[in-house]
């Protein structure tokens, strides 16, 4: 049990919410849920939109614009160095967002071609271009078995590991000889030595109730947590003391979060209830992302 001093602190701003234009009647089956924040180099932050099968660009000014509508659920996003834009689909596993042709193209759909995906959830690059990314499913405390694959630079699948209740969100740390992988179901995150042969997971915090979701770095080693069932996002440090704490002052399903603005200090965070971009200024820089490399 954590017995150091508090968290301080910080009320997030309203940046700018999915306009009225863009929503879809809520139903169990299709609805607006933001997730999978990414910026390009030219500032536009990419959002996905899970249960309407979307993909947003947000110019710097908070103009949002739908790039893609297609028949997935896209639930993570990230960009390539070279400008392909990745997803982490429900239905398309590990694929491809081709923003002038208007089409989602499969990149890799399962280990083998008789055995998918159990649905994709988030991803993350290494500096070397492999991708490493978490394979969800419906997996949890009654069936740990959800699995972390890397698929190298030069096409090959590789399982880094297979009993994860429920993995989410991935960060490397800035020396990428660390793997921090959001464990929701098992209301923690896992840390995986790198230079590990046998890729052995530990413990690096457990948290309170369900929900550690999406996962980013600062430049400084510090694990960026966003708590989706908490309306929350934890900064921790390398010793896994809480040093910040980010409640959500619109809806309650803060879901991941990129750094960007000036001085790349700024998080913008997606609030899945509200379809909010939320925004907190932190003292210590994001750490540098592979498609600004």
């Amino acid at each position: 049990m954590y017995l150091g001093p508090p968290p301080q602190q910080i009320v997030p701003d309203v940046w700018t919410e999915l306009p009225a234009e863009l929503r879809v009647p809520h139903t169990p089956q299709r609805h607006n849920f933001l997730e999978g924040p990414s910026f390009d180099r030219d500032g536009n932050l990419y959002v996905v939109d899970i249960y309407a099968g979307r993909v947003y660009r947000i110019s710097p000014a908070g103009k949002w614009e739908m790039v893609i509508e297609y028949d997935g659920a896209p639930n993570g996003l990230k960009i390539h160095k070279d400008g392909r834009i990745f997803l982490a689909c429900r239905k398309y596993g590990l694929a491809l967002l081709d923003v002038k042709r208007g089409r989602v193209e499969t990149i890799v759909d399962g280990p083998r071609r008789d055995q998918k995906f159990r649905s994709l959830n988030d991803l993350v690059f290494h500096s070397s271009g492999d991708v490493y990314f978490t394979e969800q499913g419906r997996t949890g405390l009654q069936d740990p078995t959800g699995r972390v694959w890397c698929l190298r630079s030069g096409g090959q699948l590789e399982m880094l590991i297979d009993t994860v209740p429920s993995p989410n969100g991935l960060v490397f740390n800035p020396a990428e000889t660390e793997l921090f992988v959001a464990v929701t179901r098992g209301n923690c995150v896992w840390w995986v030595d790198m230079a590990d042969p046998e890729r052995r997971a530990a413990l690096f915090v457990q948290m309170h109730a369900q929900g550690p979701d999406g996962m980013a770095m600062d430049s400084t080693g510090n694990v960026v947590i966003a708590h989706a069932y908490h309306g929350a996002v934890w900064v921790y440090g390398r010793d896994a003391a809480p040093l910040f704490y980010i409640r959500s002052p619109r809806g309650k399903m803060m879901t991941n979060m990129a750094y960007g603005g000036a001085e790349n200090r700024t998080l913008f965070i997606t609030e899945s209830a509200s379809c909010t971009i939320l925004t907190a200024t932190l003292p210590v820089a994001g750490q540098v992302m592979y498609s600004h490399l």
